[in-house]
Formats: C-alpha cells, structure tokens, sequence
C-alpha cells in the first residue's frame, strides 16, 4: 500500500469511497480538490482503498473527509494517509462526532468540544 495525491481519474473511486463511509461528499467539490492536489490516495494495485480530502488554510488543512474501504480499516490506512497530510501540511484540523474521536486521537489530535455534538481537533506534525 502507498498513499499519493489523487489523479482526475480516481475520482469516482474516491466518490465510492466516501459514500461507502456514509460521509457527505459534494462530487464537484471533492473534484476541485482532486484537480488542486488537495486529495490523498491509499491504493494497492492501484485500487483506491482510502482517501483524505483537504482544505488548505493559511495555518495547514482542514480534514473536510477521511475515509477507508470497510474491508480495509483497522490496517494503518487511515492513519497512513492523516501521517502523509501532515508531512504535507504541517498542521491539520478536523472536526467529527464522537464515534470517530478514538481515530483522531490514536494519532495524536488535541481534541476539544466545538458544540453539543461536535468535536474539534488539531494535529500539528511538530507535536508528534
């Protein structure tokens, strides 16, 4: 498995990937992104297992999507592709719910309540 920035083709795959996730995608958004470098690829075979869709703010990113092929997680992609966004960004912001929360801060995210049910974390690479 190697993670890379997403090609104009993986788009659907990426698409799949996030509505598999159940995760709100706009598809001509997630393609902008695509088109800026602003998405990351975990493949294997070239099979797109997992993507993280990115934000670039003036401190890092923001996380707007990470998401794993059902059969696949648990196996260090996700936290594969958060580690290379990083790497990239220096520092990376998202915002979750609680049934995500273990993810997050598996590597390292300071997380804190932004609302009733929503979660704010922030990962800067110079902390880990």
């Amino acid at each position: 498995m190697r993670v890379r920035v997403a090609e104009a083709d993986d788009h659907l795959a990426v698409m799949n990937v996030l509505d598999a996730a159940m995760l709100a995608a706009d598809a001509a958004e997630v393609q902008e992104r695509i088109d800026a470098d602003d998405v990351l690829v975990a493949v294997d075979d070239e099979r797109v297992l997992g993507a993280i869709v990115l934000d670039p703010r003036d401190d890092g990113a923001f996380v707007e999507s990470v998401a794993v092929r059902r059969a696949r997680r648990g196996q260090g992609i996700g936290t594969a592709l958060v580690e290379r966004a990083g790497g990239r960004y220096g520092r990376l912001t998202a915002e979750c719910d609680e049934r995500v929360r273990p993810f997050y801060a598996s590597m390292g995210f300071e997380i804190e309540r932004a609302s009733d049910d929503r979660l704010r974390g922030s990962l800067s690479v110079a902390d880990r």
